[in-house]
C-alpha cells in the first residue's frame, strides 16, 4: 500500500492549532513574568517578605504606586496640618519616604517634592481615608497591627519634627494631633 498523502487541510489545522497554543503559552509566560516583576516591586516597597500578605495585596489590585500613596498621603496630611511645612517636617517626610524605597531620582520622589513645595488638595486625604477604610478589614489582625504601628510611628515622627517652643509646649500641634487621632480611629487594631 502506498504511503498516504497528508491532507493539506489537516496540516493547516495542525499548524493553526499549535500556533494558537504557542501564542496562548507565550501570553501565559508574559503574564507570569509581569506578575513576578510586580511582586518584586511590591516587596521592595512594603519591605515585607510574607508571601501571603503580598498575594493579598495583589488580589486587591494594590501595586507599588498604591502602597506609596497609602504611606505618603497621611504623612503629607500631618505635615501640612497647620497650613505650613517646617523644614524639619520636610526632612522627616523625606526620611520616611526613603525608608519606603522612594529613590531620589524616581517619579514618586518628584511627586513628593511637589507636595513638599505646595500642599496637596484636601480631597487627596479624603480619598485616602475612603480607600484605606474600604480595604482595612481585609487584612489579618497581625497585618493591621503592623501597618497601623508603622504608619502612626511615621506620622508621629513628622508631627514631632517641628517640635514645641523651647521645649515648653507639646511637640505636636493641635491640628497635627487632630490628624493623628483621625487616622488612629480609622485604623482599629482589632
Amino acid at each position: 500500500m502506498a504511503a498516504m498523502d497528508v491532507n493539506p487541510d489537516a496540516k493547516s489545522l495542525e499548524e493553526a492549532f499549535f500556533a494558537e497554543e504557542n501564542a496562548r503559552l507565550l501570553v501565559q509566560l508574559r503574564k507570569k513574568s509581569a506578575q513576578e516583576e510586580r511582586r518584586a516591586a511590591l516587596r521592595e516597597v512594603v519591605q515585607i517578605q510574607d508571601e501571603a500578605y503580598l498575594d493579598h495585596l495583589m488580589e486587591l489590585g494594590v501595586g507599588p504606586e498604591t502602597i506609596l500613596a497609602l504611606s505618603l498621603v497621611p504623612l503629607m496630611a500631618v505635615a501640612w496640618a497647620d497650613g505650613k511645612l517646617d523644614e524639619r517636617e520636610r526632612l522627616a517626610v523625606l526620611k520616611a519616604a526613603g525608608q519606603k524605597g522612594v529613590a531620589p531620582d524616581s517619579p514618586g520622589h518628584e511627586l513628593l517634592e511637589n507636595w513638599l513645595t505646595r500642599a496637596p488638595a484636601p480631597e487627596l486625604f479624603e480619598v485616602w481615608k475612603r480607600y484605606i477604610g474600604s480595604i482595612w478589614g481585609t487584612f489579618t489582625e497581625q497585618q493591621r497591627h503592623e501597618m497601623r504601628v508603622n504608619l502612626m510611628d511615621w506620622m508621629t515622627g513628622v508631627a514631632e519634627a517641628a517640635g514645641g517652643f523651647l521645649g515648653l509646649t507639646s511637640k505636636i500641634s493641635a491640628s497635627e494631633r487632630a490628624i493623628l487621632d483621625e487616622v488612629e480611629a480609622l485604623l482599629p487594631d482589632a
